[in-house]
């Protein structure tokens, strides 16, 4: 005899659980759903990492515009800072210039103290000693100031081109300027604090 089984030996049928709990099992509606429980969490999941990292990359390139756009609100007021500064010195530069020529208009006898100041400053042993003025400052200066004992002697000079309140004395080695203009810069300077001109 033979230990194969013939085809008219029985074999006995094992009904399949429906519950899956037996091997190979059939969809039933509680792993049905578990399943689509089990998909829907890890979907939820990736959805949420994803949003998560989407929300921060947004929140980061908000963040770095917000940035750039505080520093370019700061920037008007920067230069708005500078054009205040530069107008400022130059309406100071104004106010000193026009008090400097009231001064000169309403004193014209000023320039008999920049002239003896002017000539106290030349080295003792000059010669030759010529005082450049405006023809009405040398008219004045001609009637009212002569050399004083110890300065050495000195002729004045009319010149056209100088501006009133000033002068500028000039020997064979030396040179003094006391123009009106680089008398006034050296105010504006004192008064800026630096050595603008």
């Amino acid at each position: 005899m033979s230990d194969s089984p013939s085809a008219a030996d029985p074999q006995r049928w094992n009904v399949p659980s429906i519950d899956g709990s037996d091997g190979p099992s059939y969809l039933t509606a509680g792993r049905l759903q578990e399943l689509q429980k089990e998909a829907y969490d890890e979907a939820f999941e990736k959805g949420k990492a994803a949003g998560e990292k989407a929300g921060e990359d947004i929140i980061a390139l908000r963040a770095e515009r917000l940035n750039q756009l505080l520093h370019a609100l700061c920037e008007p007021f920067e230069e708005l800072d500078e054009s205040v500064e530069t107008q400022l010195v130059e309406l100071a530069m104004v106010v000193v210039k026009q008090l400097f020529r009231r001064e000169l208009r309403l004193e014209p006898t000023h320039i008999i103290g920049v002239v003896r100041e002017a000539i106290q400053m030349l080295p003792i042993a000059s010669r030759t000693v010529q005082v450049h003025l405006h023809p009405d400052d040398a008219a004045l200066i001609r009637d009212t100031l002569s050399p004083a004992e110890g300065e050495p002697a000195w002729t004045i000079v009319e010149d056209p081109l100088s501006s009133r309140g000033g002068c500028r004395v000039t020997t064979d080695n030396s040179q003094i300027d006391a123009s009106a203009e680089s008398r006034l810069a050296a105010v504006i300077n004192k008064i800026m604090g630096d050595d603008r001109g």
